[in-house]
């Protein structure tokens, strides 16, 4: 972390308030929609649009950020994250839960969504040299899982106390809700701060005008999307909004517990990802992504199988220390494979087919979950489409070597 710039420290700056924001806002997001009425199949819809939402917002603001501005863009996602809060804390309208759904910038799994990541990096990784990169990243996935910890363990606390105090459930969840309206106004005033340096640099030779801003690695960009989005549809099965209401169900695990539990997940998932960079180093990047990520998938399947919540918690928060070492290595690994000048649109085109693969799944997970006999089937679908696609990657990319 030493000598990075002072546009570098925003950066890590903002990841801390949205990452936080996330976490926040997750662990209540299911809670809060069921108080207000929708059924669980309605709510899993719901989440679904959210996410393709935010796939259609994050291509057009990735694709375009190196030509009109990341700053901008930055900022203008902020703004999403404020309108989209705004409307689901105070409409309980279907119609307008879904516009703000589809426009908003609303994240149901505690993780990013939205344009901000591949800009972010793009904008990053222009800023200290390329063997620096994978370590950068694991220090950049640390502090974000850090701050999605405490941001769920205050989500999970605030409603537990509100409503000690007399508040009613439903207004202790939306007190949550407007928390996170008010922290995309926070993130606009820190991204204003960025200074041009952050920008596309002038010097580079004319982007081609290419579709989605990809030339030379088109090829393999798209081949990394395919994969990254069939991780991501298993994932969206088991969201973290929706593991959370899993819990909720099954074991009747109240709001600030869930907070307790989602605040260890994401420290260990900090502490792995930080490992990340020393594994890389010794193994590659692709060999650290499918060699941590496969037992991880196992611990997965085995979470709902466990016959009391002690164990549940447990083999879930053992699952944590492992699952997200391929998170900086992946993030590099896009990173490295493509030219400097398609950097933000890479991490678009990855990011968005990560998007859309977790925007399938949770309307699938909602019907899952409203059947008592199907009600474990997201872990178990989860972990089995996970553990193919870590083999397929392997296959697909062993041989096509990098630096770390």
């Amino acid at each position: 972390m030493r000598g990075l710039k002072r546009d570098a420290y925003v950066l890590f700056a903002t990841r801390i308030v949205r990452m936080f924001a996330y976490g926040f806002l997750s662990v209540v997001l299911v809670l809060y929609l069921a108080d207000v009425g929708l059924s669980d199949t309605v709510i899993g819809v719901l989440l679904s649009l959210t996410l393709l939402g935010d796939t259609v917002i994050s291509l057009w603001v990735t694709t375009g950020a190196d030509r009109i501005g990341r700053r901008r863009m930055l900022i203008l996602g902020a703004v999403l994250m404020l309108f989209a809060g705004a409307i689901f804390a105070f409409a309980n309208n279907i119609l307008l839960l879904i516009i703000a759904a589809i426009i908003g910038v609303i994240s149901p799994s505690g993780y990013e969504v939205g344009p901000f990541l591949a800009i972010e990096q793009a904008a990053l990784t222009q800023t200290f040299p390329d063997e620096r990169r994978t370590g950068i990243f694991a220090w950049y996935n640390l502090i974000g899982s850090f701050a999605t910890a405490l941001g769920a363990l205050a989500g999970g606390a605030l409603p537990h106390f509100l409503q000690r105090a007399g508040t009613s459930t439903l207004n202790s969840y939306r007190a949550v809700v407007l928390a996170y309206a008010a922290m995309g106004v926070v993130l606009a005033l820190m991204f204003a701060r960025l200074s041009s340096a952050v920008e596309a640099s002038k010097t580079d030779a004319p982007i081609p005008q290419t579709r989605f801003g990809l030339h030379r690695s088109r090829g393999v960009v798209l081949k990394l999307s395919a994969l990254f989005g069939l991780d991501a549809f298993a994932g969206g099965f088991v969201m973290q909004s929706i593991v959370a209401y899993w819990f909720h169900i099954r074991f009747g695990v109240e709001t600030a517990t869930l907070g307790g539990i989602f605040f260890g997940a994401n420290l260990l998932a900090g502490v792995s990802a930080l490992a990340a960079a020393w594994v890389a180093r010794k193994i590659g990047l692709v060999n650290t992504m499918v060699f941590t990520h496969l037992p991880s998938n196992v611990l997965l399947i085995l979470v709902p199988l466990m016959p009391n919540l002690p164990l549940a918690i447990a083999v879930f928060l053992l699952r944590f220390s492992i699952s997200q070492m391929d998170v900086p290595t992946r993030q590099s690994y896009t990173m490295a494979v493509v030219a400097p000048d398609e950097r933000s649109a890479a991490g678009g085109v990855t990011g968005i087919a990560r998007t859309v693969g977790a925007a399938l799944s949770p309307a699938l997970a909602g019907v899952f979950i409203s059947n008592p006999v199907l009600m474990s089937a997201p872990f178990l679908v989860a972990g089995g489409l996970k553990v193919l696609y870590d083999l397929l990657l392997f296959r697909s990319f062993r041989s096509l070597r990098t630096a770390t």
